[in-house]
């Protein structure tokens, strides 16, 4: 969270997927949402990576179950190709890889103990670990996704790089 500089990391034993992405996404939100409930809109900075992308079917689909289910509004900033190094997630990563330094990063428990003795902005992270199979290539026809796109308020000048989602309900 870019205002507080609190940081959770959640990892996977299975692929990194979009539906793994939204997931994380719920898991971090219950977990902050009794601190931070008076959020109404949650803006996320983006690559534009293969699980995330503004044209990645399961992952807008999934996005926009996640407003509705969560009741926040959601905006999806994505940075332009070759521009992740003005992504703060970025200095984190690097700061997580001078913790791992040269550990053999042997298996998932090696992975999370590393995580959670890491530090950023002098704390230590929140590291959780999801279970259960995420499959790749899951998509929507454009028939499936048709709806789905209707929901999405794509910016008029930057339709790949900003996009915002209300949510249709209250959420829990």
């Amino acid at each position: 969270m870019l205002a507080t500089g609190a940081l959770t990391l959640i990892f996977t034993s299975s692929r990194e997927t979009s539906d793994f992405w939204v997931d994380a996404l719920k898991v971090w939100w219950l977990s902050v949402k009794n601190e931070q409930g008076h959020i109404k809109r949650l803006v996320i900075y983006l690559d534009n990576g293969p699980k995330n992308s503004g044209a990645r079917t399961q992952w807008l689909k999934r996005m926009i179950e996640f407003a509705d289910w969560s009741g926040l509004e959601i905006r999806l900033v994505y940075y332009p190709p070759y521009h992740s190094k003005y992504n703060p997630i970025e200095r984190c990563w690097s700061s997580l890889e001078k913790k791992w330094g040269g550990t053999l990063l042997s298996g998932l428990q090696v992975i999370l103990e590393q995580a959670r003795r890491m530090t950023w902005l002098g704390k230590h992270p929140q590291v959780e670990c999801l279970e259960g199979d995420y499959p790749e290539g899951v998509r929507l026809t454009k028939k499936e996704m048709k709806p789905y796109e209707a929901r999405l308020l794509r910016s008029k000048t930057l339709p790949k790089y900003d996009i915002t989602i209300k949510p249709l309900s209250n959420g829990r």
